[in-house]
């Protein structure tokens, strides 16, 4: 057996001569090379530009839809974080109430002396700090969101009712409610 390049052995193949292809410079095949070049012709492939202009707006659009989406929930999660972190801080200082209100019984007998008082004015400006806010003061209108009435009383001399004692003082940060002040309230008479 003789083949183009001469005899060959048993078992051998015949070699075949596969002609070079050239190279191409972006290392795709001429297919996918063509759908990436830009269409330079009129007709069928000016529809192809077209419809990849079409799919490249789709794709801007979800783009800005996911970006949305995303921007949405880094709101949300931050406005959560605030939140917990404004219950948790409520929390706390909802425990410091008592102690508080220590104070003030002690300050009624004048035992916030010497050492004390510096250890109670530190405490109290950090707890302004925090946010707490004390309110409830005699004359203040009353408000029964804000204030539990432990006692009306009727007169002449007023036009609403008004917090005429403040036996404990109320509590707040912010827009949590920690504590109602407890009032003794003066209103006008009922009229018939």
């Amino acid at each position: 057996m003789t083949g183009p390049t001469g005899p060959r052995r048993a078992g051998e193949r015949a070699l075949t001569v596969v002609p070079e292809r050239p190279r191409n410079p972006f290392g795709l095949e001429p297919r996918r090379r063509a759908e990436l070049e830009p269409a330079r012709q009129s007709g069928p492939a000016r529809d192809d530009t077209d419809v990849s202009r079409a799919r490249l707006r789709e794709q801007a659009a979800e783009l800005r839809r996911v970006k949305d989406e995303y921007d949405s929930y880094r709101r949300r999660v931050r406005r959560e974080r605030r939140s917990v972190g404004g219950v948790a801080v409520a929390n706390v200082l909802t425990g410091l109430l008592p102690v508080l209100d220590a104070i003030d019984e002690a300050r009624r007998h004048h035992d916030v002396v010497g050492g004390f008082e510096q250890v109670v004015s530190l405490l109290e400006g950090q707890l302004t700090a925090l946010g707490l806010e004390s309110f409830g003061a005699p004359g203040d209108p009353f408000d029964p969101a804000r204030h539990e009435a432990v006692s009306y009383r009727c007169t002449d001399q007023v036009e609403r009712p008004t917090c005429s004692v403040v036996l404990r003082p109320g509590y707040r940060v912010g827009e949590h409610l920690l504590r109602p002040a407890e009032v003794e309230v003066t209103g006008p008479p009922a009229h018939p």
